[in-house]
């Protein structure tokens, strides 16, 4: 159901809807980025439309919203433990498109994993999420060549028109809120060609695992890890126990987001470590995002945001990666 307004009566709607929600969005923050002198995009908590960046896409995903960067899963003492409440509000999040389907793609992996992450599930079943349109092709991502250009999976739409608001309403719940105002036919903004286009590899042999192309770019990584933490799908964690100095037998669990590709993350009982190479953790971060999921659940994980690409601070691109195999490995297929 769509509907027109003004931005005045949009902003009104917008105080009532934050009284309820902890809303979420993008937003440019000056200053704040790698030096003195660069901005950063990133999600953050907003309470008017004003403070939302509405063109540009984030640097950082929304992921932090739904599974913290440091989250405490409980307190413990010499007697017992104690876990944190949950948040009492629920949480309103703006998402373009691609970010929609990495909901699904995040989900996936703490919902329908052979278990339920019950702190993923307790913030997740209490938000909802806001469709931003793309006025135009992002810097470097490739959402069209993925199929996330589009999306139907969303409870609101808004759309920014000059002193004119128009939205689009999936969830009924929000009905209430505009049946005074004028109806209209209101569709999403959505890319339909990115100027980078990545094409999958298909039917990748096992040999796959010695192809030079994997020493060539590890040997540029410096394992930073900021791929995996500005990707909106990357999923894993490290566990900390942190002991409080005024009673070394109390203290806290934390699980902390972390990387493939630094070194140590693969190091097991007895000190072996699965990957100890730059080249082996590229390998295992592309072939996840494009061959092993998708061989267990159905569809690709990598949803074609770009992030990856835009923030590596060595230029290493993760699209002219894919290309490459496809490139040698499709034809091989006759493709």
């Amino acid at each position: 159901m769509g509907y027109e307004l003004s931005r005045s009566q949009m902003d009104e709607i917008f105080s009532k809807l934050s009284s309820h929600y902890d809303v979420y969005a993008p937003v440019l923050k000056k200053g704040e980025g790698t030096f003195s002198d660069i901005d950063v995009i990133r999600y953050d908590r907003v309470h008017s439309l004003d403070e939302i960046e509405w063109e540009k896409r984030s640097d950082y995903s929304f992921k932090e919203v739904l599974f913290p960067v440091n989250e405490t899963l409980f307190y413990f003492t010499e007697d017992e433990t104690t876990v944190p409440k949950a948040p009492e509000k629920g949480r309103i999040i703006f998402l373009r498109s691609c970010d929609i389907h990495a909901v699904k793609r995040l989900d996936q992996i703490y919902l329908k994993n052979g278990f339920e992450d019950f702190y993923y599930a307790r913030i997740r079943e209490k938000t909802l999420f806001f469709l931003m349109g793309c006025p135009g092709d992002c810097d470097g991502g490739f959402c069209a060549s993925m199929g996330t250009n589009t999306t139907n999976d969303y409870d609101m739409y808004i759309k920014l028109a000059g002193d004119k608001v128009y939205t689009d309403i999936k969830n009924p719940q929000f009905t209430q809120c505009f049946d005074k105002f004028n109806k209209a036919d209101v569709a999403p903004d959505f890319v339909s060609e990115n100027k980078e286009k990545v094409t999958l590899p298909t039917n990748l042999p096992k040999d796959v695992i010695d192809n030079p192309i994997w020493k060539d770019y590890g040997s540029r990584c410096i394992t930073c890890g900021r791929c995996n933490f500005a990707c909106p799908t990357c999923t894993c964690f490290s566990m900390q126990d942190i002991f409080y100095k005024d009673n070394e037998n109390a203290g806290e669990r934390r699980r902390v987001w972390a990387s493939c590709q630094v070194d140590g993350y693969t190091d097991i009982a007895g000190g072996h470590n699965f990957r100890d190479d730059k080249g082996s953790r590229m390998r295992f971060k592309v072939m996840h995002k494009i061959y092993d999921f998708e061989k267990r659940f159905g569809y690709s994980m990598c949803v074609g945001c770009g992030r990856c690409d835009t923030i590596c601070p060595e230029y290493i691109s993760y699209k002219n990666i894919v290309n490459r195999l496809a490139d040698e490995y499709n034809k091989k297929e006759g493709k």
